[in-house]
C-alpha cells in the first residue's frame, strides 16, 4: 500500500480509504463487519471515511477497531440531525462533534467535514467557527468540507479548511481543473469519492432508477465515441481506480464496500499512474461531452 502527506495538514493517509458508508447498514452481521474492517487494516488500509447519516457506520468503526485508533486516521462528517438543534447551527456541530467521538470510541477526530452544507452557510461562518472551537479544544485535527461546485471552490479558496472531499472519477473530472490545483496550492490534503463512478460498467443496459444511471449514460457515452478507451490487459475498474488515485492534487481515494473480495480486488489493481497518454485519452473523452455534464453526483 502506498503511503501520501495528507496536504500540510501534518497526517500520512494510505492511497486507498475504506468508504465505511455500507457497514452502516443494520442488516449486516456484526462478524462480517469485524472481518471486513480487520481485513482492511491488513490490507494497510489507515483511512477510513464515515459520517453521522451512515447509519450505524461510526459505532461499528469505534467498536471494531478503537484498539487500534493510534494507527487510523478517521474521517468523519456533522452539520445535521441532532435532536434539540438546528441543522448547521453551532449547537448542532458541537453536539454532532461529541456524539461521533462518543461512538468512535476516540477522543480526537482527525478529520471532520460539514457534509454538503449549502453556500450560504459557509459564508454566513457560525459552523465553521464551531468546528474551529472545537478543534481549539483538541476534538478535532483537521477542519474539512465535503461537497461539490460553487460551495467547494468557495471552501478550498477560503483559507478556512485543512482538507477537502468531493467526487472525481472518469465520469466527473471537472474538479481537475475547476479546484484541484488551487487546493494543492493551498496545501489542502483532498479525498476522491466515487472514484469509480458507481462501477457503471457493471451492467450490460442503462440500469434505470439505480444510483449509477447517470454515470452509466455518461460512460457509455465516451466509450461509444472512442471504441478503444479501454486500454488492452485492463478493466474498466482498474483504469477508474488508477485514474482517481493518481490525478495531481489527490491524497486518497475512498471506495465503499462490505465485501473483503471486492476490497482486496482494489487494493490489487493499484498499479501505479497510467501512462501520460492513456492518462490524457481520457481527459480528451471527457472534455468531449463536458459542457452538459453537472459536477459532483449528491
Amino acid at each position: 500500500m502506498e503511503y501520501r502527506d495528507f496536504g500540510s495538514t501534518g497526517l500520512r493517509v494510505s492511497v486507498l480509504g475504506l468508504g465505511a458508508g455500507q457497514i452502516g447498514d443494520a442488516r449486516l452481521d456484526e462478524t462480517e463487519v469485524a472481518r471486513l474492517l480487520h481485513f482492511a487494516v491488513d490490507q494497510g488500509i489507515t483511512l477510513f471515511d464515515t459520517a453521522r447519516g451512515y447509519g450505524l457506520s461510526e459505532e461499528r468503526l469505534g467498536r471494531h477497531l478503537g484498539h487500534q485508533r493510534q494507527q487510523l486516521v478517521i474521517s468523519t462528517k456533522v452539520g445535521y440531525d441532532m435532536a434539540g438543534h438546528a441543522d448547521w447551527s453551532p449547537g448542532c456541530i458541537r453536539a454532532g462533534v461529541d456524539s461521533a467521538l462518543q461512538r468512535l470510541q476516540t477522543d480526537y477526530l482527525d478529520i471532520v467535514h460539514l457534509h454538503s452544507c449549502s453556500l450560504a452557510v459557509l459564508q454566513q461562518g457560525d459552523a465553521i467557527r464551531a468546528l474551529q472551537d472545537a478543534q481549539q479544544a483538541g476534538k478535532i485535527r483537521v477542519i474539512a468540507y465535503s461537497g461539490e461546485n460553487d460551495e467547494l471552490a468557495w471552501a478550498v479558496n477560503s483559507g478556512l479548511f485543512g482538507s477537502v472531499e468531493h467526487s472525481l472519477s472518469l465520469c466527473d473530472q471537472r474538479v481537475i481543473q475547476q479546484t484541484l490545483p488551487q487546493a494543492s496550492a493551498a496545501g489542502l490534503g483532498v479525498i476522491a469519492k466515487r472514484p469509480v463512478a458507481n462501477a457503471p460498467w457493471r451492467f450490460a443496459a442503462c440500469p434505470v432508477g439505480e444510483y449509477a444511471e447517470e454515470y452509466w449514460w455518461r460512460w457509455d457515452t465516451m466509450r461509444q465515441r472512442d471504441p478503444d478507451l479501454l486500454p488492452p490487459g485492463l478493466e474498466w475498474q482498474e483504469l477508474a481506480l488508477r485514474f482517481s488515485a493518481y490525478t495531481p492534487g489527490v491524497s486518497s481515494i475512498i471506495v465503499g464496500t462490505a465485501n473483503p473480495a471486492h476490497l482486496h480486488h482494489n487494493v490489487s489493481l493499484l498499479n501505479g499512474p497510467l501512462p501520460d497518454d492513456e492518462y490524457r485519452r481520457l481527459r480528451e473523452a471527457f472534455h468531449r461531452q463536458d459542457p452538459g455534464w453537472w459536477v459532483g453526483q449528491v
